[in-house]
Order: C-alpha cells, then sequence, then structure tokens
C-alpha cells in the first residue's frame, strides 16, 4: 500500500533514536532537521521503504543515510560491526558515487574525532572503473556501504564471493530514481532488486527524487508487488515548501520585429548583466553546441568578465575536462559554467545563487530539476530565469513557468515488459544457479515493470535462450541455458557464461558517428541519433552542402548530391529535447482559453489583464502573446488541445505543404506525422517528406497535392497501432533500436574473449539478423521488443492513439484550411526547412517577410481561408 506521510516528526522524537554521537556530531554542525529529514528519518530507522521527493539541496542524502550511519555506530560502539554490506547505495553517475563515497566519509571522519578513536565504518565505491585490486580488497575488507550504479550491481550478484556480502543487506538506496525510472536502465535495476530480495531477504528500500510525477507509480517502481499488490512504501513530498524566484525574460520588446543581431546582442547583454548580478551562475542550453557557442560568445564579447572564469561543461567533455570545471565551481572559481544536460543531477557543485535556462527546458519537472541546482543553502530560495528567443518558446516558458509555480508535474512514463532486459536477467540468473522456471516467473513479476507479462511473452524469452529457435544458429546465435521442462528446470549452459554477461552487461547501447560517403568518398560524419531519423530520399545538411540519403550500411550512410534542394530534417534535430505531452496539452488549453476571450471580442486591455493574471508574465511579454494568438484567430484558425487545423499551404517555390498544427510534443507528432504520411503515401503512391516539431509537423511530396482528408479519414476506421508499426517497419530508427536489443539481449555480443565489436560491426551483423528473423520468425521476442521501443519509448504510441480516439468521438475537431502564405504558427515549422541552407538572419527575416504579409491581409485583405 502506498501512503503520504502527511505530518514531521518532532526534533525530540528524531533525536531519542539518535546514538549520543550521531546526535553530538549533528548538533555541532546543523542548527536543526531540514523538512525532508523530519519527514522520513524514522520511517528509516523503522525499516519503513520510503520515497523521498524534494528539491535539489534540500538534504535527501543525509535523510537517507543519518539512520543508517546512526546503526552503524551503534553496532560499532558495542563492537558488533561484521564485515559485510549493510547498505546498497545505487545512482545513475559514476560521478555522483565519488560525490557521495566523500559525503558520507565527512561526516564518519567529524564523528570518529568526537568518539577518539576508529569506528571502523568502511565506506567503497564499485563501478566499471574499479580495478582488480580494488575489488579484491573488498572481499578482505568489505565496505558497510557499497556505492554503485545499476549494471555494476547486476555483475556483483553474479561474482559468487561478493554476492555472499550481500547475505544480509538492510537497506538499498536508490539516488536520482526520476532518472532511471523512465527508461531500461531503471527496468533493469528493478529486476535486479528482486534478485538481491531472492538472495538477502526483505530490506528497506529508499528512493530520492527531485520533482517528478505521479509519486505513486515512482514509489510502485521502487517497492514492487508481492502477490499481485503493490509492496508498502510511504511517500514524503515536500517539493514545493522551498520558495521559488522563476521568470521568464525576453531580450527585446518585439521579438518579430527584430533583427537577429538585435537579438543576440540584446540576449548576451541580458545575460552578461544577470550573471555580473549574482555571484556563481549555472545556464542551461538544450545541445552541447549550443554549450560551447554561448561560451565562446560571452568570452568574445566580455572578455574581461569572462575570459578567465567561465567553463562550459557536456557529455563530449573528457572525464578530466569535465571533473575539473565542477571542481572548480565546488572551490567558487568559477562566476560561470555552461552546460547542457550533464548536470542537471545532483553532482556536488557547491553554491549557485542563479541558474539561467536559454530557451524552453521542454518538461516542468526538468525546469524545476535545473532551477533546483541553485540555492542549496537550507532555506535558500531557488532562483532561475528563462530566457527566450521566439514567439512559441515564449508561449511555451509561460505556461510552463505557471504549472511550476502551481505544481503541475509532467508524468513520466514507466517502460513495461521489455523483452531485451528480461532475456539478460534471466541469463544471469541461470548463471547465479539452477532457477525453478516457476518461481523466476513469479520473482519477474514482482518487478513493477513486469506486474502484467504474460506467460507467453515470458516462455518466448526462454525458448530463444534456450536456442529453440534453430535457425539462429545459421547466423551464429546460440543456446545461453539449458532447460528440463518436465522438472520444470534451467540454468547456464557455458563455462563462460559469467564472462560473457559481466562484459556484456548493461542496457546503455554504445554509439558512434557515422560515416557520411558518396560512394568511396568520404564527406563528414553525423551521429547515429540523427540517422535514425533519415528515410530514403530525405535531403540535409552537412559541412554547409546538401545531400540526399540513400541508405546506411553499417556504420557508413550513403549519400548523392542535392545541390540546392530544401532540407527536409534539420542537422540539429538529434539534439533536440522533445516538449511533454502534459505540458504540450496545457499550452493548446490555454490558447483555446485565450480564442474563447477573443471570440466574445473581448477589449485588448481585458485579454491582457487576463493573460497577466494568468501566466504570469509581465507587459511586453502579455503583448508579444496577445499580438501571436491575435493575428492566427484573424488569420485561420487557432489549434487547441480540441481542435486540430490541417492547413494546406503552396510554397514560394511551387511545392505543396500540409500543415498539421497539433500542440501535443514532438513524441506524439512523430506517431502521428508517420501514420499519416505513410496511409498517404499508400494512396499516391510516392515517398512523402516529415518535417516536424513539437507544436506540429507538415507533410510534403513536392508539386503535388496530398490527399491528406482522405487518409486522415480512412485512419478514423483503422488500428492506429498497426498501421504505425506497419510505418517504421523498414526505417532507420527500427534498424538502430533493434540493434540496441539485440545487444541488451545478448544475442550479438559487444565483448567476447577478450575482443570488442565495433558499432559498425554490430550494426551490419544486426540487419542481417532482423532480415533473417523477418523471414523466419517474424513473431521472435527480440524483434517485437525493438517494434514496441520504437513506438512506446522513442515515439509515444499512447498518447497518439488518445488523440486519435477524441478524434473519432468529435472531442477533437479537425478543420482544413488553405493558405499561400503559412499561418503565423506555420512559420517557424515551414522555416526550419530552411533552417541549413539560410543563415540564422536569413531566416528571421523570412520569417519577418511572412508575418509583414500575413498583417497586410488581416488589416485590408479577405482572409485566405
Amino acid at each position: 500500500m502506498i501512503t503520504y506521510q502527511e505530518k514531521p516528526y518532532s526534533e525530540g522524537e528524531i533525536y531519542r533514536r539518535l546514538h549520543p554521537l550521531v546526535r553530538e556530531w549533528f548538533k555541532g554542525r546543523f542548527n536543526g532537521f531540514a523538512l525532508p529529514q523530519r519527514y522520513a528519518i524514522n520511517n528509516i530507522h523503522s525499516r519503513i521503504n520510503t520515497l523521498i521527493s524534494a528539491p535539489t539541496g534540500s538534504g535527501k542524502t543525509l535523510t537517507a543515510f543519518l539512520s543508517i550511519i546512526n546503526e552503524l555506530v551503534s553496532l560499532s560502539d558495542k563492537g558488533e560491526l561484521e564485515d559485510r554490506v549493510y547498505c546498497i547505495y545505487v545512482s545513475p553517475l559514476k560521478a555522483l558515487n565519488n560525490d557521495i563515497e566523500k559525503n558520507l566519509n565527512e561526516p564518519l571522519r567529524g564523528m570518529e574525532e568526537l568518539y577518539g578513536g576508529d569506528l571502523g565504518i568502511r565506506v567503497a565505491v564499485r563501478t566499471g572503473d574499479t580495478t582488480s585490486y580494488e575489488k579484491s580488497k573488498m572481499l578482505k575488507k568489505p565496505p558497510h556501504i557499497l556505492i554503485t550504479t545499476p549494471e555494476t550491481l547486476s555483475i556483483v550478484l553474479n561474482a559468487p564471493r561478493f554476492r555472499d556480502l550481500l547475505a544480509d543487506v538492510g537497506w538499498v538506496v536508490v539516488d536520482e530514481i526520476h532518472s532511471l525510472a523512465e527508461n531500461k536502465r531503471g527496468v533493469h535495476l528493478s529486476l535486479s532488486l528482486e534478485r538481491l530480495q531472492n538472495h538477502a531477504g526483505m530490506f528497506c528500500r529508499i528512493g530520492l527524487s527531485a520533482t517528478i510525477s505521479p509519486l505513486e507509480e515512482v514509489a510502485g517502481f521502487l517497492v514492487g508487488y508481492h502477490n499481485t499488490e503493490v509492496r508498502d512504501c510511504w511517500i514524503v513530498d515536500v517539493n514545493y515548501i522551498k520558495k521559488l524566484d522563476m521568470k521568464v525574460l525576453t531580450p527585446v520588446p518585439n521579438l518579430i520585429d527584430t533583427t537577429q543581431r538585435e537579438l543576440q546582442d540584446s540576449m548576451y547583454s541580458l545575460m552578461s548583466k544577470l550573471i555580473s548580478e549574482h555571484k556563481t551562475t549555472l545556464v542551461f542550453t538544450n545541445t552541447r553546441s549550443a554549450t560551447e557557442r554561448v561560451v565562446h560568445n560571452l568570452k568574445q564579447r566580455f572578455p574581461e568578465q569572462f575570459m578567465e572564469d567561465i567553463g562550459a561543461h557536456h557529455s563530449s567533455l573528457s572525464r578530466e575536462n569535465r571533473v575539473n570545471i565542477e571542481n572548480r565551481l565546488r572551490d567558487g572559481k568559477l562566476k560561470c559554467v555552461v552546460s547542457s544536460t550533464s548536470l542537471e543531477l545532483g553532482i556536488d557543485i557547491g553554491y549557485i545563487d542563479l541558474v539561467i535556462l536559454l530557451g524552453s527546458p521542454k518538461s516542468v519537472a526538468r525546469a524545476l530539476q535545473r532551477v533546483g541546482r541553485s540555492g542549496h543553502r537550507l532555506r535558500s530560495v531557488a532562483k532561475g530565469r528563462i530566457i527566450v528567443m521566439d514567439r512559441d518558446d515564449l508561449v511555451e516558458c509561460s505556461v510552463l513557468l505557471k504549472n511550476a509555480l502551481e505544481g503541475k508535474i509532467d508524468r513520466i512514463r514507466i517502460p513495461l515488459n521489455a523483452l531485451d532486459v528480461l532475456a539478460q536477467q534471466l541469463y544471469g540468473l541461470c548463471i547465479e544457479d539452477v532457477q525453478n522456471i516457476e518461481n523466476v516467473y513469479h520473482l519477474v513479476r514482482r518487478s513493477y515493470c513486469y506486474r502484467n507479462l504474460s506467460r507467453e511473452d515470458f516462455d518466448s524469452v526462454i525458448s530463444y535462450l534456450a536456442g529453440e529457435y534453430v535457425e539462429l544458429e545459421e547466423r551464429n546465435v546460440y543456446a545461453k541455458i539449458w532447460v528440463n521442462y518436465d522438472r520444470g528446470v534451467m540454468g547456464r549452459r557455458s563455462k563462460l557464461a559469467r564472462l560473457i554477461y559481466s562484459t556484456n552487461v548493461g542496457t546503455i547501447p554504445d554509439e558512434t558517428s557515422v560515416k557520411v560517403k558518396i560512394g568511396r568518398q568520404g564527406i563528414g560524419k553525423i551521429e547515429e541519433s540523427f540517422l535514425e531519423r533519415l528515410g530514403r530520399g530525405d535531403i540535409f545538411v552537412l559541412g554547409g552542402n546538401t545531400y540526399r540519403f540513400l541508405y546506411s550500411r553499417g556504420q557508413t550512410a550513403q549519400v548523392v548530391p542535392a545541390n540546392s534542394s530544401i532540407p527536409t530534417v534539420p542537422a540539429w534535430f538529434s539534439e533536440m529535447l522533445p516538449l511533454s505531452f502534459d505540458l504540450a496539452v496545457e499550452i493548446g488549453r490555454f490558447r483555446r482559453l485565450l480564442e474563447e476571450r477573443l471570440e466574445r471580442k473581448e477589449s485588448r486591455e481585458q485579454i491582457l489583464d487576463y493573460i497577466d493574471n494568468y501566466l504570469y508574465v509581465d507587459r511586453n511579454s502579455a503583448n508579444s502573446i496577445y499580438g501571436y494568438l491575435r493575428e492566427q484567430f484573424l488569420y485561420a484558425r487557432v489549434p487547441t488541445d480540441r481542435r486540430i487545423v490541417v492547413e494546406h499551404y503552396r510554397g514560394f517555390r511551387g511545392e505543396k505543404y500540409v500543415v498539421f498544427h497539433t500542440v501535443f510534443g514532438r513524441r506524439v507528432n512523430d506517431a502521428l506525422s508517420r501514420v499519416i504520411a505513410y496511409m498517404v503515401s499508400k494512396r499516391g503512391g510516392r515517398d512523402v517528406v516529415i518535417s516536424l516539431t513539437d507544436n506540429g509537423f507538415y507533410l510534403s511530396s513536392g508539386d503535388r497535392r496530398l490527399q491528406v482528408e482522405q487518409a486522415f479519414e480512412d485512419l478514423r476506421s483503422l488500428d492506429f497501432r498497426s498501421v504505425l508499426l506497419k510505418a517504421v517497419d523498414r526505417t532507420e530508427v527500427l534498424a538502430r533500436r533493434f540493434r540496441h536489443c539485440a545487444t541488451r539481449s545478448l544475442m550479438i555480443l559487444r565483448r567476447y574473449k577478450g575482443r570488442k565489436k565495433s558499432v559498425g560491426r554490430q550494426q551490419v551483423g544486426s540487419r542481417i539478423l532482423m532480415s533473417f528473423l523477418r523471414r523466419v520468425s517474424p513473431d521472435f521476442p527480440i524483434l517485437r521488443e525493438s517494434r514496441r521501443e520504437v513506438v512506446e519509448d522513442f515515439m509515444d504510441v499512447e498518447h497518439a492513439l488518445e488523440v486519435m480516439e477524441k478524434v473519432r468521438a468529435g472531442d477533437i475537431d479537425v478543420v482544413y484550411v488553405s493558405t499561400d502564405v503559412p499561418s503565423p504558427f506555420a512559420f517557424n515549422l515551414i522555416a526550419q526547412g530552411y533552417m541549413d541552407v539560410l543563415r540564422m538572419e536569413d531566416r528571421l527575416e523570412f520569417i519577418r517577410r511572412m508575418h509583414h504579409v500575413v498583417m497586410e491581409r488581416i488589416d485590408g485583405k479577405p482572409s485566405p481561408c
């Protein structure tokens, strides 16, 4: 049963639970208990499963560990401390693990000073970077608190000598649980925890999370199920007790009638001013390339202010560079650090008094996570400023700010029934010992992620591992386990099983860049995630030239020159964060509420007052939002949460576009666009080009008019998911995701007998394997999992289905309009197609010219629709 902790414990109640040494140390360091500590310490002391959701820097980590340290100190004081692991701490980041080790050793050293001797409490980190020597030391003197990652936890469960040290684990702390729950690393961890419980018996599970929703679901993910019922868990939610000081800022009064130079100059001047007014500022961009660009521009424009005390931090930098930046930031030697997403999680970076977000963070939870990096002193205010550069961003960030201040958090989605992860963990269980199949099935279903796993799916994975798909031996995929169905047991087959498992474990796929070639001539490189977006015939820009994509083989993409053709996929697309569905729907709702006032012919001042009150924005922003919505209202129809607008538009070169204004976020729009394009191309017999954003997508097929109305009508009576699966069946995204799933399920070994298989060889092998499976076993479990991952995790078929159901029921209207100049809401989408061949200033001029024509139509000419 999931229960919320309604009342905090008094300080006296907590102190009574603490050992005198721990009590004295705590009183010497702190004036009192932080709120998470007042709600949770006594529960953890009583070994009650607890999920703590609180802002970054609010004392969550000490909340989790104080009771654990307290017990270890008590055992040490009585001479009863054994050589075994009492607590396992799991976090997604190796860097965070090293921080935790320091942060645990510090209070232990402080307590030893008060004690006047060695307490003998050991803390150690074990990850993939841990040397063999350090591992052997742990066997002789095991850590009482083991700090590790999800991947290493699954490895130690298969290390016989070390596993014995886990036989009586009392606590498992899962930090940054929000960053694990919504991906396959979390799925993997959920099964490892159930395996650990089989070995160690019941233990106390503690989850630490920044802002996340729904908390009940995350609590279920943390604790799992017993006999089809969720285990007991108490939720401590103190997220909105910490004060927020957040604002949306526009660098110029008018975002549409401003040149690129004016916009850039004003943005960097505003950033310089904000940074100079604060001690230490953390700036978040949404891409690695933007991070480097911002640092470069600040140094160039303000050399005296930024030449020495500014740094960049992102995942493409070497570990040494990142650690250097973190240390200098922690030591107060940097005035400003610019990061992509790499500093979102709780690495200790010292005191930050301002966070600047350049552009929308795309979700309320991510905004609060980023802004929460500031104000880490207890009772400090988390201060954030979101700088927006266009009108779509302004509306999006203004609605995001409203939701953040009012506590409306986007819901996460936890992957369910991932068959590739299941295959890996079943192999691990068989390596551990001979297993009873029925017991293993019940163990797997204790995980929240597999609570509804069908017996048919479970058996199909066992059949694959047991080599019952005999045709796979032709492709060098051999049996990994033996099964005795009469006795209902299974076990490992190979003597090398443990080595294969430990060197191939985990869910994070190998990624590398892809070479782009014309024949044998190299052109450059693109990211794998960008290649996933490409379909045959797509046009993209590389090195200032346009190329048409033909096909890929391994890690090579073959292209031909496309001369002056317009790109169909912007080069920056693969780095963009997707807008959450919940926030997208809120944006659509705000549009609808504003449109209702425009329809009632309320005065400008009335509507501006409404915007001021609804969105917490200044008058400049309210004016821009009013103008933007009014222009769309007068020129075409306003797309909302209850209306899809389909706009037929003829480009200036005669090309015909169909723009779907679907404000449901990019993952939903990806699913909708592929299905509709598939239906249209089936009817017309021609390839259809797709380009999409969070606010919609367009389809194009040169100068031919696309019959989208009939395709959309046909779709109302068809199974949307089935059509989507057909639409993605021959795409790059499925080919890449199959490789990921094949390596997770150990069909393809990344490392074998000391040799590492390159990503290119993995991809070539996976393509051959996928083609083979399509012929001999199209329902093979790992092929099914690849399709599921594409439509459920990469795209958002669940909410796309919800949209289509509402269209069928009439809850969402579909209206069609025709324009010869795109409507204001289509400007950014249409301009995106030109982004790589036009300089940014030309792109803004292009949008400005379209805006002026639209305004002329609104002011003096009949509406085109």
